[in-house]
């Protein structure tokens, strides 16, 4: 009797077991879904590696307009900033004295002149000697160029541009007393910018005279100025180890100013790379992965060599081939071997063409 009053609790207590067991064995969770996830093949697209650099901004042609003589300006005929043409008279100086002296030194030279003339037709007539002609011939060259250094004087006083360009500010006005040496304006030919940045000597191999080059300001951050490496300095600056370069801008409008900082890219020529969007790298310390996709849906972390980078892209030098597949978004949550379910990812080209 009393070994029945035992087995009774004993069998109660299995048949919970067994029903608790029953219970968790119907709660357990279901295998997880597929991962979401975009992908995109590698392609294999022309690359151009680019150089980046800080450049200073100067004008095409540059000068500082200064008096040649002691006088006083009469008449100023420019404003601030004006553009003029080569040639335009910009300053006149009092040139009074000068003028009556020019004068005077053209009436004697159109006496000797005379004087010459008269003697040539005697001499050969044979009535006055050679040597009265010769006197004749010498007083007419003297007076000649009396008339070309009053002229030469005179030109002193009169200060034209002798190019093409934009006046900056007027730093006389009439009735100033300048010497040789006093700044009048400055004068700036900026149609064309010349553009000079430093690059290391260890980049003497990759630059060269003719590559593109494109450059940017904080001014118009928007805005982008298209040039060319015209030229390259003979020398390597020995303290820092690096050389000038030189290029040219086009600056028609007259947007850019000399000593302006610019952002510069120069662009070597192109070649192939495989090219992959930068958001599939998956950086792990100093070790950069990307998850591939194999054909039975599954992802393998797979470690590549990167290279360069531009707006949002980057270069694969090794680890994958042209036509793989990479995970592009949704890397966060994979792990090697998991299951994905790939979604059509829409082109970067095709973002703007929707957003209209």
């Amino acid at each position: 009797m009393f070994k029945r009053c035992l087995s009774l609790p004993f069998l109660a207590a299995c048949v919970l077991l067994s029903a608790c067991k029953r219970e968790d064995a119907s709660q357990a969770p279901a295998p997880a879904a597929p991962a979401k996830v975009t992908a995109q093949a590698v392609e294999s697209k022309a690359w151009s590696d680019v150089i980046e650099a800080l450049g200073t901004a100067q004008a095409n042609e540059s000068i500082t307009l200064t008096a040649k003589i002691t006088e006083t300006v009469r008449r100023v005929n420019f404003t601030d900033g004006q553009a003029v043409a080569a040639g335009d008279v910009l300053v006149e100086l009092t040139a009074s004295q000068q003028a009556a002296q020019l004068k005077d030194a053209q009436a004697m030279a159109r006496d000797a002149d005379r004087q010459y003339q008269r003697q040539q037709d005697l001499v050969k007539q044979g009535t006055v000697s050679k040597a009265l002609f010769d006197t004749a011939t010498a007083n007419r060259d003297s007076n000649i160029a009396k008339v070309d250094a009053i002229r030469a004087q005179l030109s002193d006083r009169v200060i034209t541009a002798p190019f093409g360009g934009v006046l900056g500010l007027r730093r006389v006005s009439p009735g100033t007393l300048v010497t040789p040496g006093t700044e009048i304006t400055t004068l700036d030919d900026i149609d064309t910018i010349k553009l000079d940045f430093s690059v290391p000597e260890t980049l003497l191999g990759v630059v060269a005279v003719g590559q593109d080059v494109q450059a940017t300001t904080a001014a118009w951050p928007e805005r982008h100025w298209q040039g060319r490496v015209t030229s390259i300095d003979s020398r390597v600056d020995t303290a820092s180890r690096s050389v000038l370069v030189r290029a040219q801008i086009d600056n028609r409008e007259r947007v850019l100013r000399p000593g302006m900082l610019l952002s510069v890219q120069v662009f070597r020529a192109p070649r192939e790379a495989l090219v992959l969007p930068e958001i599939a790298l998956v950086q792990v310390g100093t070790d950069s992965f990307v998850f591939r996709i194999r054909p039975d849906s599954t992802v393998e972390q797979v470690r590549i060599v990167p290279g360069a980078r531009r707006r949002g892209e980057i270069e694969v030098r090794e680890g994958l081939q042209a036509g793989d597949r990479v995970v592009v978004d949704g890397t966060v949550k994979l792990r090697g071997g998991a299951k994905v379910a790939v979604e059509e990812r829409i082109a970067a080209s095709a973002a703007p063409a929707a957003a209209n």
